[in-house]
């Protein structure tokens, strides 16, 4: 029992080290049209501990703006400067893209980008394979394979990523999103905090858990894709498990008063 406390003191003791949080939304934060358990609570915990915070999605649908707005109808007043995404599908991706200066071009393109696409057609799949097998460098925003939804799970880019693979042999020579390294160097440069004081929490094992790899602290919820009993199985193990926000709410609840 002493030596049970004493591991349990010792992982209290790192979660109280982060200095920023970072959080999956699709999951994690909300459901549907929902907000998940404790999710309210502990932002304005987090607030009121001056501690900072941002939201990071591998749902590439919209864009920060939209990101922003979905948050406020669900009563979290926060802009886009709380909000990371890791790009954006038609037509939020194309408005992203002129706001940077990109052009975008419907031939012979310098890069090809495959982002989250509900308007996705066999005609756009086509064009994309002739294009990678081309050998034009190609990037994918992420490569999450579904995204949660109140209803059940509905195709993502990794099941695209897999279908242009077994086309055209190919795949992405850069992913940005969970768990590459791109995403946690932008936020490093963002907010000034070390990998080793984020920490990551969210509902996937193999994006937000897979962030660990790049030496950041990983808290899994269950409230979303992930289910306990997927744990044995998986090659990414995170630091702390919770059944949802309003669990790990309680957890740092727990720390005030340590120094």
């Amino acid at each position: 029992m002493r030596a049970e406390n004493s591991r349990r003191e010792a992982q209290l003791e790192k979660l109280n080290q982060i200095r920023c949080f970072l959080f999956d939304m699709d999951g994690t934060i909300y459901l549907g049209d929902h907000l998940l358990p404790g999710a309210r609570e502990l932002l304005a915990h987090l607030e009121a501990g001056g501690l900072p915070f941002y939201f990071i999605t591998n749902n590439s649908s919209r864009s920060r703006a939209d990101y922003a707005a979905r948050l406020r109808q669900l009563g979290l007043p926060y802009g886009e400067d709380h909000i990371f995404t890791s790009g954006e599908a038609t037509p939020s991706l194309e408005t992203e893209f002129a706001g940077y200066s990109f052009e975008l071009v419907a031939d012979n393109p310098d890069y090809v980008v495959l982002g989250f696409d509900t308007t996705l057609t066999y005609q756009k799949l086509w064009k994309l394979c002739d294009l990678v097998r081309e050998g034009r460098p190609y990037i994918a925003t992420h490569p999450d394979i579904n995204c949660p939804t109140e209803t059940g799970f509905m195709p993502d880019i990794g099941a695209m990523m897999a279908l242009v693979e077994a086309s055209t042999g190919r795949r992405p020579d850069v992913i940005i999103g969970k768990p590459y390294a791109p995403l946690v160097e932008a936020v490093t440069a963002k907010t000034g905090v070390p990998a080793g004081q984020l920490a990551m929490t969210g509902d996937r094992l193999y994006t937000d858990i897979a962030l660990g790899e790049a030496g950041i602290t990983t808290i899994l919820v269950l409230s979303g894709e992930t289910k306990r009993g997927d744990l044995a199985a998986s090659p990414h193990k995170p630091d702390f498990v919770f059944r949802d926000l309003a669990e790990l709410h309680a957890a740092l609840i727990s720390l005030r008063g340590r120094p």
